[in-house]
């Protein structure tokens, strides 16, 4: 089934890694400090492809990678503000094990959250929310959906930025 979309919604498809990872790029050349963008996903659908194209273009010293295990990375940029790469697969709303979600999203960085929806009680109603399907061995498809008017300019400024329309 199909999800109902809005017109503020934006649904693509990315033909290749570096495809997705050139689209994170742009999104994230725009994203200031404060932003939440929610990646929701199966596994292997290019939700850390998307965060390493997004560290690209927020000027990020240093290889992003998944933060499965360790719940969440900081990446400093040159002269932006920070990227927290957040990854709630292995935990509940309940056992975050010292980690404290609120110091990282929506603070004076940038927080990419994977698997938001397993610890929802801690995402803010305004953000980006990108849910990403495998289409094929290659392709992704992506549908990015905005909550809040910082979100809808921001996809606006995405679309423009990405794909000229």
């Amino acid at each position: 089934m199909s999800p109902i979309l809005s017109p503020d919604d934006l649904d693509f498809t990315s033909h290749s890694e570096e495809q997705t990872r050139r689209l994170g790029q742009r999104l994230g050349a725009l994203l200031q400090p404060g932003d939440v963008v929610c990646l929701q996903g199966p596994l292997g659908s290019g939700k850390t492809r998307f965060v390493q194209g997004v560290g690209r273009g927020m000027g990020v010293l240093g290889i992003i990678a998944s933060p499965s295990y360790t719940i969440v990375n900081e990446y400093h940029s040159a002269s932006g503000p920070s990227l927290y790469h957040i990854d709630f697969y292995r935990i509940s709303e309940t056992s975050f094990l010292g980690f404290d979600p609120e110091e990282c999203i929506g603070g004076s960085g940038v927080a990419a959250v994977e698997w938001p929806d397993r610890a929802p009680g801690h995402i803010p109603p305004e953000r980006l929310w990108i849910t990403f399907r495998h289409v094929d061995e290659m392709k992704r498809g992506l549908l990015l959906q905005p909550s809040g008017e910082r979100y809808r300019e921001l996809l606006l400024a995405f679309r423009m930025s990405a794909f000229g329309v």
